[in-house]
């Protein structure tokens, strides 16, 4: 990355500048944006499937209400990832809260009149909303070097392990004793439109923008020009990105297709009462992020390729085991493995990313990366969905298994993965990149953080 000025007075800039900063705070206030919002999250993957067949009446298109869900999402990850880089990323994730908000809001209003085209809407915009709030690892990331980069960002979406006792909590009881039928999913939706309110008031605390963070960590100078940014092509041809996100691929697109139709698994195929849903998909967020901290940790001793293959392998292992598994407690467990899993393979890829890219290329690239992976996500639950109406929960569980497995066959080879400086950008006459030793971090520059 080029030097913004005399290597030195960089040095000192960075260490002063980063040490007065609260980063603590900041972290604090996004996990606590996490914990808030991720009750959302898992009344969307209990109740999306249920809710659009519920007002549309067709059992056949279970699979498409997840799947508007994830396109929005998909659609709406490059242009934020690309608003982050120019504007910050304090006012895109806080416009992605306030859509959150207006979806929840227009989908209870769906359910309240039986309105096909109003759960179509609603749905998009709590979509495109998941897809912003998705890239708060963006301004987790930014706030540590690269070789704390794994662990400031589950510092953050450790926030999400609170939010697995806050979902059940709520929606739990607004679904107790009620019969499965549209109307009764008004008040949760509702519900779930305030949270997201809260959600926007807390992240309108975190101050300054995480970017700038980022920007003082990798040695820019205040008021002095930022160096060229690459293009996304180029970014993607670097070492090590393409195997992240091919992770990333495999690990969100099952991760999500089999969250958002374990609901509808466990009360039309296993024929559970719809409130025992809350408790597994609370234990599949719990495994998402309840280890997140170790994991962390773990991801920056051992290299990111490992922790790459290492998830993946768990997701496979919990995915299979739905062809046997019927009981609340023993889906709960799987789906607590699949949650641990894409923690690993997820955070990994994520760290990987951001090591490979300054901060005003990052939000684009991880924008990018889950604009593909929603995709895969949306088209995985929307086959997903035809082929449990049509073949029943093996199709589901040998097709998830397969596709999350297959890029470990790629990832077994690679050796070394600890994080490393990004490469320059081009047309930067200036700067170097200090060569990563294999398995090992790469030699810190005169611009990195100590």
């Amino acid at each position: 990355m080029p030097d913004g000025g005399p290597p030195d007075s960089i040095a000192r800039l960075t260490a002063t500048a980063v040490t007065s900063l609260p980063i603590r705070r900041n972290t604090l206030i996004l996990a606590a944006t996490m914990a808030v919002y991720s009750a959302v999250l898992q009344l969307v993957a209990a109740v999306s499937s249920l809710t659009f067949v519920l007002v549309t009446g067709v059992e056949g298109l279970l699979g498409l209400g997840p799947a508007i869900f994830l396109v929005a999402s998909a659609l709406a990850a490059v242009p934020a990832g690309r608003g982050m880089d120019r504007f910050g990323r304090r006012p895109v994730v806080a416009g992605g809260f306030l859509a959150a908000a207006a979806g929840c809001g227009v989908t209870a209003l769906a359910t309240a009149i039986g309105s096909t085209p109003l759960v179509i809407v609603g749905f998009g915009l709590t979509g495109a909303a998941s897809g912003i709030a998705l890239l708060i690892r963006t301004a987790a990331g930014d706030m540590y070097p690269p070789e704390r980069r794994a662990r400031g960002i589950s510092y953050v979406l450790f926030g999400a392990v609170f939010g697995a006792i806050l979902g059940p909590a709520v929606f739990g009881p607004l679904f107790a004793g009620r019969d499965v039928e549209a109307g009764a999913l008004t008040v949760p939706w509702l519900a779930a439109g305030g949270i997201s309110l809260v959600a926007l008031g807390l992240v309108g605390l975190v101050r300054p923008d995480p970017k700038r963070i980022a920007e003082l960590i990798a040695g820019h100078e205040p008021g002095a020009p930022q160096p060229p940014v690459a293009p996304l092509r180029e970014i993607v041809m670097r070492p090590g990105v393409r195997p992240a996100m091919l992770a990333a691929f495999a690990s969100f697109g099952v991760m999500v297709s089999v969250m958002n139709l374990s609901g509808y698994v466990v009360v039309e195929h296993h024929h559970h009462e719809q409130h025992s849903v809350f408790p597994i998909i609370g234990a599949h967020v719990f495994g998402m992020y309840a280890l997140v901290i170790v994991v962390g940790g773990l991801i920056d001793r051992i290299g990111r390729p490992p922790a790459l293959a290492g998830g993946l392998a768990v997701m496979a292992v919990s995915t299979i085991g739905l062809l046997w598994i019927e009981s609340v407690v023993a889906t709960a467990i799987l789906l607590f493995g699949l949650g641990v899993g894409w923690n690993v393979s997820f955070v990994a890829a994520t760290a990987q990313m951001a090591d490979r890219t300054s901060p005003a290329e990052r939000g684009k690239l991880l924008g990018f990366s889950d604009l593909l992976s929603a995709m895969l996500g949306a088209a995985l639950a929307l086959l997903g969905g035809f082929a449990l109406d049509a073949i029943g929960v093996a199709a589901l569980a040998i097709g998830a298994t397969v596709i999350v497995a297959a890029p470990i066959l790629w990832l077994l080879p690679a050796s070394g993965g600890g994080p490393a400086s990004p490469r320059p950008s081009r047309g930067s006459g200036t700067g170097s990149r200090a060569p990563a030793r294999a398995g090992g971090h790469a030699g810190r520059g005169p611009g990195r953080a100590p």
